[in-house]
């Protein structure tokens, strides 16, 4: 009678446990992430942006031409400001090659790949990539 009696007490707590496990399972489906977390998970591999700053800057993420664009992937300054980099420095250049594409990561959010549009179209991101003869 001991073992029935412990099955008793048992089952509700496995339901408990098994609706938990659901519930754990199916809340992202029905409760959205914060902002941050949902970019966190859309990350573009370091090798996407190192490529990206290839075409744009010749790799230089200290890159300051004179063109009015700046860093490693040549972001104009008002676009830094918008996306957030002043909270790293007052121009890409200035800031690490980590804190460029933790902004670009913002940027790219903001207006996608035509933000960079030669260049990503070249390292095929986006349509209309140079033909491969």
């Amino acid at each position: 009678m001991r073992s029935s009696a412990a099955g008793a007490l048992l089952a509700p707590l496995v339901a408990l446990v098994l609706a938990v496990a659901l519930a754990l399972v199916l809340l992202p489906a029905v409760v959205p992430l914060p902002a941050g977390r949902a970019r966190a998970a859309s990350t573009v591999a370091d090798m996407i942006w190192d490529e990206l700053a290839e075409c744009e800057s010749g790799g230089d993420w200290r890159a300051a031409t004179g063109n009015g664009y700046f860093g490693g992937l040549q972001i104009w300054p008002p676009t830094w400001e918008e996306a957030g980099g002043l909270r790293f420095a007052d121009r890409p250049d200035r800031a690490s090659r980590r804190q460029q594409t933790t902004v670009a990561e913002e940027i790219l959010h903001l207006q996608g790949w035509e933000a960079w549009s030669a260049c990503a179209r070249e390292i095929g991101m986006i349509g209309g990539g140079p033909d491969r003869d």
